[in-house]
């Protein structure tokens, strides 16, 4: 491996596995380190393409999403570095496929638990190819003031603080990610910061070892001093040893192995990480200490000495006149989202929309305020969730059951109404579901369904100001007003609408009153005195029992029925209940395999 620097300030990645925060994050540093593009070029989602929106500083970006790696590495032949967010499932055999592309460089895994042989398979290949492996079981690594990988080194708070955002003189190299944000923070305050930091990760066999990488350190002029945190169990830190001894390191060394409280334990002790486990006195903490400092490396009596020694390496290294000072600046400041300023009470902004009928923020989805389970529990029915979601409050059952009757009665009425036609004729032309219903449905008007609210809102009106079925009749009649829910093309007197007589059948035995019904059946009277065929329909029959319903549950203000009649909530039952038969045709016709529909010769009078 060896070699020199592994990223820049022009290093470019592809992400696999989209995950926002930490692109975000990868984002947010190259801004705190005044790069000019951005680090992540493009993002490999399998099965989806088009863009990701994410923030470069104050500017909003369009980051392209690819299917494929293949087609991301022919897309972004100048991004060399691979960053792997797929699980342990996955992630050794998109590992391989990223590292047997020719653009690809440079690999970091980061799920844990990748299957030991399928690792073994991914480091032979990488150094059969010289290509470098990061992980498994690693959080990245990081170049400073340069390039970062993923959540390495944590929040932008944490990296200004340990300096991350311009370069240092040292390089750090630890098996453990969680450990390398402590020692960034402890070399940040003895020196002048990081150069570049790497984890190694924690799994048994990692893709590059810490002797690989200080052995790198070695190569690149800015690295003054190497900094290594090891661990008890397996060997790695031994092939540290023997290029100490061998003299392939020319940089002063300060290491640490950590673990050496696992001698207090009686049995062998499993650590936090797969590798972390003591297999034999030479894989304790103790031995490999002992190895290190035999071989040349600052090694401390304790953890608790480790920065104090890294400080005097340091400070003799300046001494020596090896060490130049920093120019320190201050980076500039990131951006706050505005969802973190508005929770830590920074900011106010305006919502864009309201509701009140419904919320689905908690741990289940309320309607009115009444948690879905209650809904489910208690029995509720579709004329109940109208209520609540329409009428903001939970009414009588006589109430919902109403509501129900009319969805049931209205659903349908045979393929002939203009409705079933419109539906019927655009199926049948080829279209979907929805283009087909909706067809039907922008009929609905004042020729066909839409009298609901106009004969609620005309009989109210003559009701309420006392007049006569003579007194209204006439003067709609001067106004040149048909009486909305009067009369029909086919039902007579002497044939009256089933519909209409089971909606005043249910009213008069549930109903408190049925005021406006008994005063829409009094305008019946009059107007077949005229006609035989001027009979309440269905449109005035719900239109005024509705009425009495709003008016005798006693739930409902004047002010409140005035606002429902107008807005148009009572045709908004016949668009609901219709809404289901124009569904019923869609099928129909779909299900029989109807042709395209031409209408009929015979059936239009072509006329000059």
């Amino acid at each position: 491996m060896a070699t020199g620097q592994l990223f820049s300030r022009t290093t470019q990645a592809l992400f696999y596995n989209y995950k926002q925060l930490p692109i975000q994050r990868m984002l947010d540093f190259d801004f705190l380190c005044g790069r000019e593009l951005p680090s992540v070029a493009g993002i490999i989602n399998p099965g989806a393409e088009g863009f990701q929106k994410l923030f470069f500083g104050q500017e909003e970006i369009a980051i392209p999403v690819h299917s494929t790696i293949e087609a991301a590495c022919a897309a972004h032949p100048t991004a060399d570095v691979f960053i792997n967010f797929a699980s342990f499932r996955s992630a050794a055999a998109s590992s391989m496929a990223a590292l047997k592309q020719p653009t690809v460089r440079v690999v970091a895994i980061i799920a844990e638990g990748v299957p030991e042989a399928d690792a073994k398979q991914l480091i032979a290949y990488a150094r059969a190819n010289n290509k470098v492996v990061i992980g498994p079981a690693t959080v990245g690594g990081i170049q400073a003031g340069a390039f970062k990988i993923g959540d390495t080194a944590g929040t932008i708070d944490n990296i200004i603080a340990c300096k991350l955002y311009r370069p240092g003189s040292v390089g750090f190299v630890s098996k453990s990610g969680g450990m390398s944000n402590e020692l960034y923070n402890s070399i940040a305050r003895v020196t002048d910061g990081i150069y570049e930091g790497i984890a190694i990760g924690g799994d048994v066999f990692p893709g590059s070892t810490l002797s690989d990488h200080v052995l790198r350190f070695n190569n690149i002029p800015q690295v003054k001093m190497i900094v290594v945190l090891g661990e008890l169990g397996g060997r790695d830190e031994y092939s540290l040893v023997e290029a100490l001894k061998q003299g392939k390191v020319s940089k002063p060394v300060v290491a640490w192995v950590s673990g050496t409280c696992a001698q207090l334990f009686k049995s062998e002790v499993q650590f936090g990480h797969a590798g972390a486990k003591s297999g034999g006195e030479m894989e304790s903490a103790q031995a490999k200490n002992q190895a290190l400092k035999d071989a040349g490396a600052v090694v401390p009596t304790s953890y608790e000495a480790f920065e104090t020694a890294i400080k005097e390496t340091f400070e003799k290294l300046v001494e020596e006149g090896k060490i130049s000072s920093v120019k320190e600046f201050t980076p500039p400041q990131i951006p706050e989202d505005l969802n973190i300023a508005i929770k830590s009470g920074k900011v106010r902004a305006p919502t864009h929309i309201i509701s009140t009928i419904s919320d689905d923020r908690g741990e289940e989805p309320c309607y009115a305020g009444v948690p879905m389970s209650s809904i489910v529990e208690q029995g509720y029915g579709v004329g109940d969730v109208i209520s609540l979601l329409w009428f903001k409050r939970s009414l009588p059952r006589y109430c919902t059951h109403f509501i129900e009757i009319c969805i049931m009665l209205c659903a349908d009425h045979g393929p002939c109404v203009s409705g079933a036609h419109n539906t019927i004729v655009t199926a049948r032309a080829g279209k979907d579901l929805v283009s087909s219903l909706v067809s039907g449905l922008l009929t609905i008007g004042p020729r066909f369904g839409g009298a609901i609210d106009d004969a609620a809102r005309y009989f109210k009106d003559a009701y309420d100001r006392g007049l006569t079925p003579y007194e209204f009749v006439e003067s709609m009649k001067k106004k040149g007003i048909r009486v909305p829910g009067i009369g029909h093309r086919i039902k007579r007197g002497d044939n009256r609408d089933k519909r209409v007589e089971l909606l005043q059948l249910f009213a008069r035995t549930h109903f408190p009153s049925v005021k406006y019904m008994e005063y829409a059946v009094q305008v019946e009277t009059y107007t077949l005195s005229k006609a035989n065929n001027l009979v309440l329909n269905v449109d005035g029959a719900i239109g005024s029992l509705f009425l009495d319903l709003l008016a005798g549950s006693g739930m409902f203000t004047k002010q409140e029925i005035d606002e429902i009649v107008g807005i148009g909530y009572l045709n908004g039952l016949f668009v609901l209940a219709r809404s289901i038969g124009l569904i019923g045709h869609t099928f129909d016709q779909k299900r029989l395999k109807q042709p395209l529909y031409r209408h009929p010769w015979e059936d239009v009078l072509y006329s000059k």
